[in-house]
């Protein structure tokens, strides 16, 4: 007999552990994998930015930009590095020359002026004047060349165990050689620019006997050139000790060594 809407009902409550569970497992699979796939997604995200941390941006010339550096923020260091751009297709008295009108022209006719005036050809006066001649504005050329003549004195060159001329004794070689750490401008401009050149040097005399034995030096040379209408040249200059780093722990080589490390080992042009 069908039961009447009046009629009592009979309802059972079965023990917790055996209640029947709504069916919230077919709820909870679609939620699982929704949130795996999120998962993957974000660790793929991760990655892609991990990736492209160190990347720098290219700009439209080519060249390599920092993408966080703000308009007008100072150049970073790797401003320095090598742009595979030749620096100079013509010599003079064996020094490059014919820079280009750039910034980076600026900064490889200085580091290469700086080679020049450390060299060895500055302790002997016509060597000396030629260098001068080579690198400097005409306009600046006499001051330059007076104050040069009054810096390398007799007294200077005997410091160094040269004779009044320059030359070293009989037997020995006398080593000054600078090389380029890197450059940096201070001052550019389109007619003038001031560019500082960290740089290492080695001095003295190698070979047997030698009472002047070759050690090294840390500089920073402030290179002042004008823009002649063809080429950078010098106009002014001045030194700064430093920065030096610790020396390292390595043996010294002996005077012959050095001697022959000088003959043998021929110096380069420098450039961006």
């Amino acid at each position: 007999m069908p039961l009447s809407d009046d009629q009592p009902h009979t309802r059972t409550r079965l023990p917790v552990a055996e209640q029947t569970t709504p069916a919230t497992g077919r709820q909870a699979r679609p939620l699982r994998t929704l949130l795996t796939v999120l998962g993957i997604v974000t660790l793929l995200v991760v990655a892609v930015a991990v990736a492209n941390r160190d990347k720098p941006a290219v700009g439209r010339d080519g060249t390599s930009t920092s993408g966080d550096r703000a308009p007008g923020a100072a150049a970073s260091p790797d401003r320095t590095a090598a742009s595979g751009q030749q620096p100079v297709a013509t010599t003079s008295n064996g020094i490059g020359t014919g820079y280009p009108h750039t910034d980076q022209g600026a900064q490889s006719a200085a580091a290469n002026y700086a080679v020049a005036l450390g060299s060895a050809d500055m302790f002997r006066t016509d060597s000396r004047r030629t260098v001068l001649a080579t690198v400097a504005d005409p306009t600046a050329l006499p001051a330059l060349q007076t104050r040069l003549d009054q810096a390398f004195t007799p007294e200077t060159n005997a410091r160094y165990g040269l004779d009044a001329q320059g030359r070293a004794p009989k037997g020995q070689t006398f080593v000054s050689r600078i090389v380029p750490i890197g450059t940096r401008t201070t001052n550019g401009a389109d007619t003038a620019t001031r560019v500082d050149v960290w740089c290492t040097g080695l001095y003295g005399l190698a070979g047997e006997g030698s009472v002047v034995p070759v050690t090294q030096d840390w500089y920073t040379l402030t290179v002042t050139m004008r823009w002649t209408g063809s080429d950078w040249k010098l106009t002014d200059y001045s030194r700064a000790a430093g920065p030096a780093p610790l020396p390292g722990d390595q043996q010294a080589a002996t005077a012959k060594e050095i001697a022959d490390a000088v003959q043998q080992f021929g110096g380069f042009r420098y450039a961006r």
